[in-house]
């Protein structure tokens, strides 16, 4: 049966401008890094998008080694957009990114520019596309100058392969450093993408969200459900089809009895506000204006939607923002912190 999305589908959505930009992003936003590849029956992997597109979901966010294996994300999107999104490009957000381990030997990863150009041009590759609308320096490389990392992203959008460029998990030191350069390009750098969520607060300490604000750029905050805890499915026990059974990048020693323990009585929050636990997380990553969007994953249709439910509660009193800080407390569960604290 042919997908034709649904006319309302911009109607269930908020959208934010992303930094200084005139790029709109819906506030939730869909990441293929898990339940995206040879491990995921493809027509689970398209009633997803559909979905998602559904609920005016317009951002897809991948990159280059999301799978398993590598590049099959890239590859079963490339398939969706041929059939399901035919005729639908120009509505869609397409992101991906380079940075982490992609093929053997010394060009394989990092942020030299043989590595970003060959990868941005395989991605494109893979989805059978003509160009990405973002694509991001997965990481700060400690041994490449940051001047030739920015310079590829600026050629990369110079070239016609992307039209917005970005970086993830670069602090606040890095993020001035690679704002700037790329200003002094002339291809200035529209969105940032940190971890960020109720147990994983490294944004602030670090003045991560302020100093994006100052700068204008935009953010997309990824693991804002702390890769499934802060949801109601590890309050029982972990269940045998979950991330951390499977393991994948959630281990089992992430789930202390004190992060259990605040995550209980963040549900017991979430439910006096009308709302799932997932619903209220997503909700505090964008409470204030200082996140854009945040980047869900998702191994059900119905989990995208209860996170498209969001849009329907997102403001706190002080009460509650105060109740909650007791409990929104740091957990050792930033897997990108030596990333984002490289100096």
């Amino acid at each position: 049966m042919t997908y034709r999305p649904s006319d309302d589908r911009y109607s269930n959505m908020i959208y934010r401008r992303c930094g200084r930009s005139g790029l709109k992003l819906p506030v939730v936003s869909l990441g293929l890094w898990h339940n995206f590849g040879g491990d995921t029956p493809h027509d689970l992997k398209r009633a997803m998008c559909q979905r998602a597109f559904d609920l005016g979901i317009t951002h897809f966010d991948l990159a280059n080694n999301y799978g398993p294996p590598a590049g099959s994300a890239e590859e079963a999107f490339g398939q969706i957009l041929a059939t399901d999104f035919q005729g639908y490009r120009d509505e869609l957000i397409i992101s991906s990114k380079a940075g982490y381990d992609m093929w053997p030997g010394p060009y394989g990863e990092w942020g030299s520019r043989k590595y970003l150009i060959a990868s941005c041009d395989a991605s494109l590759k893979r989805m059978g596309l003509d160009y990405v609308d973002i694509f991001y320096s997965h990481r700060f490389d400690p041994e490449t100058p940051l001047e030739e990392t920015m310079g590829a992203l600026d050629q990369i959008v110079r070239s016609g392969r992307a039209l917005y460029v970005g970086i993830s998990s670069y602090n606040t030191e890095r993020t001035r450093q690679a704002v700037a350069i790329l200003n002094d390009l002339g291809t200035p750098c529209v969105i940032h993408q940190p971890s960020y969520n109720m147990l994983n607060r490294w944004v602030e300490r670090d003045g991560l969200k302020d100093t994006l604000a100052e700068l204008g750029v935009g953010s997309i905050a990824f693991t804002p459900l702390a890769q499934g805890i802060l949801t109601k499915k590890y309050l029982n026990g972990v269940p045998a089809d979950s991330r951390a059974s499977q393991g994948k990048s959630l281990s089992q020693s992430m789930l202390t009895e004190k992060a259990l323990a605040s995550v209980k009585a963040l549900h017991e929050i979430a439910e006096r506000r009308g709302q799932t636990l997932a619903q209220m997380a997503l909700a505090w990553v964008l409470r204030d204006g200082g996140i854009t969007t945040a980047l869900i994953g998702a191994s059900k249709v119905s989990q995208i939607e209860d996170c498209a439910g969001v849009i329907d509660n997102m403001e706190f009193t002080a009460d509650e923002l105060a109740l909650i800080d007791q409990y929104a407390t740091e957990e050792d569960i930033n897997l990108w912190a030596r990333s984002s604290e490289e100096v």
